[in-house]
């Protein structure tokens, strides 16, 4: 599946319309901390399983999204983090499991 629109909405939501009309809804905190990119990996590990990190709002603005060829987008939040490669895959994946 890809992206037909991305969206960030109001209430800290980036919703996603696919390509087969189906909508997804992801909480940019649960994009943010499932960010991809080596840096975030790294810090991931370190943590306990039980550590929740918690956001300013300023740490949750998007300034940009820009498509990465056919498989992905790059977020620039506003906070300066911009190495996260999110694939269309991972943000099915990180969707599917906020709706289960």
């Amino acid at each position: 599946m890809t992206p037909r629109k991305i969206k960030v909405l109001p209430e800290n939501k980036l919703q996603i319309v696919w390509n087969d009309n189906s909508e997804s809804i992801i909480k940019l905190a649960n994009l943010k901390r499932n960010c991809p990119c080596a840096v975030c990996e790294s810090e991931r590990e370190k943590q306990s399983s039980s550590y929740l990190p918690i956001y300013s709002d300023w740490e949750l603005k998007i300034k940009s999204i820009d498509k990465i060829g056919t498989y992905a987008i790059l977020i620039v939040w506003d906070d300066g983090h911009n190495t996260g490669i999110y694939t269309f895959d991972h943000l099915a994946k990180l969707a599917e499991n906020a709706s289960s």
